[in-house]
């Protein structure tokens, strides 16, 4: 089921009151069968965004615009969320603490009509198929404090596709988890939408989550869409600062271009740039260090933290010419060829490097250094 959104915004309080925009307009086209992950930091609008999909909140009427929400070819802006066929994860679960796991899966389809409801035993065979498709089969009897939290999140989804909703929307569904379940959740959810094929939205501040989870991801700022567009895309060729520095560490270097090379105290690095001051923005793994400086990077540096994470490195970097430390991410044959400490000196010397004019925030500037 696609969704398609026209002029959607979203304000509120009263005009002589203070007035808080949490929406500009906006328009949103989602395919049939995406996952899509609406990421940004708090207040930036992609919950609220959720809710007016889910028809939990409704959207600024404007008559000179007017707003609408498309499911597939039905228009469901006017329509009550019960109307709307949609399933909600929210992020603390909600689950009924008085009910077994199985009862609250089947919950959904027990309050229906009792003309759209199925018989009892659809409704059992449709439970225990969902049961089975989370993994919680051999917990049917089991209550929802005697669970687990990816367990209950688990019981939480079973419940929203229930009733088989057009779209499935998700509300930070991972946020009340620790990191590892965090992980094992998202690599389960992917699957599980792989091979039902539905569409879903879901609501995230971490980037990793929705880069991992994602078809196309949607970052937002201020109640304002920054940019849609694959997890690579994204990540390779952002739109602008805002979307290179939320998704990811950023390390910045500042100084003056004179005759192609920017200098910053004991810095340099030739660089194809205008005369004059000029910020640079890298990311550590653009960032390879080594024992000499080359004929293009002379950027010396002092190593004041060491952090194995997987399958790299983490090296936090201070020089003078620094306002700031930089980070560094290296293979471990690298750390380990470099011999890497606390305290050593070494040479920084950029892959890459982006930059971004505060004039349009558009990057005009892309090096690639041997």
């Amino acid at each position: 089921m696609s969704i398609r959104l026209k002029n959607i915004a979203k304000t509120y309080g009263k005009a002589g009151r203070g007035v808080s925009r949490a929406l500009e307009p906006l328009d949103l086209d989602i395919h049939e069968g995406e996952l899509i992950g609406l990421l940004g930091p708090s207040g930036s609008g992609k919950t609220t965004l959720l809710r007016i999909i889910a028809g939990l909140e409704a959207a600024d009427t404007m008559s000179d615009r007017p707003s609408s929400i498309h499911f597939g070819d039905r228009d469901v802006t006017h329509l009550h969320v019960r109307d709307r066929r949609i399933g909600f994860v929210f992020q603390h679960y909600a689950l009924f603490m008085h009910m077994s796991v199985f009862d609250n899966v089947a919950f959904g389809l027990t309050a229906l009509p009792r003309k759209q409801r199925p018989s009892s035993g659809e409704i059992r065979a449709r439970v225990q198929r969902l049961l089975e498709m989370v993994q919680l089969e051999s917990l049917a009897n089991r209550y929802p404090a005697q669970l687990s939290g990816g367990q209950q999140q688990r019981v939480s989804l079973a419940r929203a596709l229930a009733l088989r909703p057009d779209v499935l929307l998700l509300d930070e569904p991972f946020g009340a988890l620790d990191a590892k379940v965090r992980q094992e959740l998202r690599r389960w959810l992917r699957h599980l939408h792989d091979e039902l094929n539905f569409t879903s939205v879901f609501v995230t501040h971490d980037q990793e989550e929705a880069l991992e989870l994602s078809d196309r991801v949607v970052v937002m700022s201020n109640g304002r869409i920054e940019q849609i567009d694959s997890p690579e895309v994204l990540y390779r060729s952002p739109a602008n600062r805002f979307v290179f520095e939320f998704l990811g560490d950023v390390n910045r270097l500042e100084g003056h271009v004179h005759d192609g090379t920017l200098t910053c105290g004991d810095a340099r690095l030739d660089v194809d740039l205008d005369e004059g001051s000029h910020e640079l923005l890298l990311r550590p793994h653009e960032i390879k260090l080594d024992e000499h400086p080359t004929e293009l990077a002379h950027l010396p540096v002092t190593i004041t933290a060491i952090a194995p994470v997987g399958a790299e490195v983490r090296v936090e970097l201070e020089a003078d010419w620094l306002a700031e430390p930089w980070l560094a991410t290296i293979r471990h044959a690298d750390f380990e060829r470099l011999r890497i400490k606390r305290g050593q000196r070494l040479y920084a010397i950029p892959r890459q490097w982006h930059q971004f004019p505060a004039a349009n925030q558009r990057s005009i500037a892309s090096e690639t250094m041997s």
